[in-house]
Parts: C-alpha cells; sequence; structure tokens
C-alpha cells in the first residue's frame, strides 16, 4: 500500500463509519444517505489520484511540466548603479581624462547636493564647507589635464573627498 493510500484510509474508515451511523439513525432517507456517502468516496478518491499524479516520478526526479513551472533562484547581485559608481571611481584614480570628464562632475553634483548650493556660483562658502583638499579636487575651475592618459587621483584624496561628502 502506498504512503498516499495509507494517509486517506482513515477518512474512507470514518466516512464509513458515518454512513452506518447515518443508516443506523435514519435521519434522512436511505438512497439520500448512500448519494452522500458514495460523493464523499468520490472526493476522497479524487484526492488520491491528485496526489498519485502531483508527486514525483518513479525515479522521484520532477516532470517536465513541475521543472518549468519553478523559478530558478536568482543569485543576489549588486545593484547596477552601486557597479557604475565603483567603476568610475577605479577609472577615475586610473585615468586622468576619465577623472575629468566623469568622476569629477559626479563628486560635485553630490557635492552640490550636499551642500545646497551651486559650486560656481559660490565657490568661497563650498570651499570653505568642504576644506582645501576635497576642494582642490572638486573646484569647477579644475585645468584640463595635459596628459587625458595619465594617472587620475590618488586613491587617497578620492577616498578622504568622499568622507568629506558623506560628513556634510
Amino acid at each position: 500500500m502506498s504512503s498516499q493510500a495509507r494517509r486517506l484510509t482513515l477518512p474512507f474508515l470514518l466516512a464509513t463509519v458515518g454512513l452506518v451511523i447515518a443508516l443506523g439513525l435514519h435521519p434522512v432517507a436511505t438512497d439520500r444517505i448512500l448519494a452522500a456517502y458514495v460523493l464523499a468516496l468520490t472526493a476522497l478518491g479524487l484526492e488520491l489520484m491528485t496526489r498519485v499524479l502531483s508527486s514525483r516520478s518513479v525515479t522521484g526526479q520532477p516532470s517536465t511540466f513541475e521543472r518549468a513551472l519553478t523559478r530558478e533562484a536568482h543569485k543576489p547581485t549588486r545593484p547596477t548603479d552601486l557597479l557604475r559608481i565603483e567603476r568610475e571611481l577605479s577609472l577615475g584614480v586610473a585615468s586622468a581624462g576619465h577623472l575629468h570628464t566623469r568622476l569629477l562632475p559626479l563628486l560635485r553634483e553630490a557635492a552640490s547636493a550636499r551642500l545646497g548650493l551651486d559650486l560656481h556660483r559660490a565657490p568661497a562658502r563650498a570651499q570653505a564647507a568642504l576644506g582645501d583638499e576635497a576642494w582642490e579636487l572638486l573646484r569647477p575651475d579644475r585645468p584640463i589635464p595635459e596628459d587625458r592618459h595619465g594617472a587620475g587621483a590618488p586613491l587617497r584624496k578620492v577616498e578622504h573627498c568622499i568622507e568629506t561628502l558623506e560628513r556634510l
């Protein structure tokens, strides 16, 4: 006897005991009692068939249908904005051209947002709030590098600038 059949033995027994009690008490006509019993047995049979058909095959592997229904677990990924900013930082440290055209505008935008002022219009206030080292890197009148393929800003300076922005 399969495990599904064993799990349904008790409900079949209870339905049969209910039939015997109903026939003994005779609260309604016999044909209605027998119809209710047949209906209960049909429901239990359908449940048994559903369990058997939905269970895994004899090999223990899920069916093609079950495999199609299951979703593949996605590995958690890092947010794309974080990856983009990390790439900008790496390239800004490695290349002066990238530092000037990509990383510094990003950092200036963050500084303007944190300070609540435009670095171009209020350079004195921005310099006072940022400090000399961060201002040297972020100042809007910073000259274009002569060697765009040369090294960018040292990582220590960029880190200090970001820490300064975080403290604002």
